[in-house]
């Protein structure tokens, strides 16, 4: 069996060496990215993996055209490379396999399924202070009801991956995928996605600005823009990069946990300094408990995470009914009543 993982990535040098070197190791065969004019070393770091063999690097410039950009990886990925399972991702996210590698943990899956689903585990920066961002960067988000608040970082959320198909549809970010004969498991979330989407400012402040004019302006990158465009950068940041004092209040609280999976990992594979193109060894040791299973420090909150996560799935639902109803107001004044009945 082989899993391809595929990318789109835009000056990412401080976590896309870390990000390919974990998925190599984990049980990913494979690597296509998409480098969307990426200037910070990031092209670098990629073109050095493509000579050893494992990635394939695809060039792109202009405005992001981010569903095509993943349809045309994942098919590339069914029809050129053969893979069996795809897994569309980003550079600051990191696919755990509950149990297992990623590779013996796909190869269970019953043939009559074909995408599974993964939920988010969002870590919260921690000032940058020259070290690696997973040894900064340990707590998490688990909170005990759903942040609704759209331009929040830590709403709860899951994301796919599918049987490889060359006719498949890769919706934003990999949330959805769409094919003929790909049929979902409800409910069961294999995978959890280590997620570690602010890193410094300077990071956040790139995101944000190129996310905010992309083809998915979501809000929360459009709230960063706007934040930038006021002069409030730090302003809008330190509501992310909370105090020592907030994090370890959060713990008390049980809204914050440590969680150092991805960081002891990383360190078994850290292989030197910054003047290294890629400073993490290819061979090393599966990122997996002993005996398959979670510490159980890391496994206890998984209730209240999915609870969550069924809270906020009701309210994402709702705020696209009520606008289809909208919709159909414009369209048809004369049956307003039956819609708002």
């Amino acid at each position: 069996m082989k899993v391809v993982e595929t990318l789109v990535v835009r000056d990412e040098a401080d976590i896309v060496g870390a990000q390919i070197a974990y998925h190599l190791n984990a049980g990913v065969d494979f690597v296509i990215a998409t480098d969307h004019e990426s200037r910070d070393g990031t092209t670098e770091i990629l073109e050095a993996y493509a000579r050893e063999g494992y990635l394939l690097r695809i060039p792109e410039t202009g405005p992001v055209r981010e569903d095509v950009w993943r349809t045309r990886m994942a098919r590339l990925a069914a029809t050129t490379h053969g893979a069996d399972w795809e897994i569309s991702a980003d550079a600051d996210e990191f696919w755990w396999p509950r149990r297992g590698s990623i590779r013996e943990l796909l190869g269970a899956v019953p043939e009559a399924y074909g995408v599974l689903g993964c939920l988010n585990r969002h870590f919260l920066p921690r000032p940058d202070d020259g070290s690696p961002f997973f040894e900064r960067m340990t707590t998490r988000v688990s909170l005990p009801a759903a942040l609704n608040d759209p331009t929040s970082p830590w709403r709860p959320g899951t994301k796919v991956v599918h049987r490889a198909d060359p006719q498949v549809i890769v919706y934003h970010g990999g949330y959805a995928v769409s094919a003929r004969g790909l049929r979902p498991i409800a409910g069961w979330y294999p995978f959890d996605l280590l997620h570690f989407p602010y890193r410094s400012v300077d990071q956040w402040l790139r995101k944000t600005a190129r996310r905010a004019h992309g083809d998915k302006p979501l809000a929360i990158y459009v709230k960063g823009d706007k934040a930038r465009e006021q002069n409030r950068i730090e302003d809008v940041y330190s509501t992310v990069d909370v105090s020592r004092e907030t994090v370890e209040r959060g713990r008390a609280l049980g809204s914050l946990v440590t969680d150092t999976r991805l960081r002891d990992v990383l360190r078994t594979l850290w292989d030197g300094g910054s003047d290294s193109v890629v400073a993490f060894r290819r061979s090393g040791p599966t990122p997996t408990h002993p005996r398959g299973e979670l510490p159980r420090d890391v496994d206890g909150h998984e209730v209240c995470d999915y609870a969550s996560l069924h809270d906020a799935t009701l309210v994402r639902l709702q705020r696209r009914v009520d606008d289809v109803a909208l919709r159909v107001v414009a369209l048809e004044p004369g049956r307003r009543r039956f819609v708002r009945g």
